[in-house]
């Protein structure tokens, strides 16, 4: 975790700073919340969030009583040294409503995408998003539920099958059977990434590595 100078960081005329709780792999805002300069230091030592309710008055560790605990990655502030952003890797829902976050409304039903989410390859960004969430909300009746709670090996098996399917397509000649299945092994690929804990930017930037790399080669 980042070394924080405490003394940089300003809190409000109330001794509290907001903080902006964000999933480490899936880049996804979970939740805003308060702290303290006890409740950050807390967090810091423990490796785990720790707020300020102002509304209860008192200092809460997020999942002590759920067990929804939000193991800390990073720690970073602003520009202004007034907001931080906390990286985690959340182990459950951070909503009191049982979602994988608290931003799941939207004032305006009609909303277009946020700039960028229009791009060639954002559906694998939402999907990104999707299965964090089932990973995290574990809902009945889903398949990537299914897949979680069956573990590593079953992942692993369904890779294996999925790229011998992805094979066969291909010697096939068959360029549809070849994109399911392709859409099918790409899928069961991200289940794994959730479950490492390794996101689609770390992806992209050891491809990126690469080509720059291959370049000044």
């Amino acid at each position: 975790m980042t070394t924080i100078d405490l003394t940089k960081i300003q809190f409000d005329a109330n001794g509290l700073i907001p903080a902006i709780v964000q999933d480490a792999t899936s880049k996804d805002v979970l939740m805003l919340a308060y702290m303290n300069e006890e409740s950050l230091q807390r967090t810091i030592e423990s490796k785990q969030t720790w707020f300020w309710s102002r509304s209860r008055g008192e200092l809460w560790n997020k999942g002590a009583t759920s067990g929804h605990i939000q193991q800390v990655r990073d720690i970073r502030y602003d520009c202004d040294a007034d907001t931080l952003l906390v990286l985690v890797d959340p182990q459950g829902p951070a909503c009191h409503n049982g979602t994988y976050t608290c931003f799941t409304q939207s004032l305006d039903e009609a909303a277009q995408p946020l700039e960028g989410e229009a791009e060639r390859f954002a559906i694998l960004s939402n999907l990104e998003s999707v299965i964090a969430s089932r990973d995290l909300e574990r809902p009945v009746n889903s398949y990537t539920t299914y897949l979680f709670e069956k573990g590593i090996d079953k992942i692993l098996k369904k890779i294996g099958e999925e790229a011998s399917e992805v094979i066969i397509a291909a010697k096939n000649s068959d360029p549809e059977e070849l994109r399911y299945e392709a859409s099918d092994l790409i899928f069961h690929l991200m289940v794994l990434l959730r479950e490492q804990k390794l996101s689609l930017d770390e992806l992209m930037a050891e491809l990126d590595r690469r080509h720059l790399k291959t370049r000044k080669g």
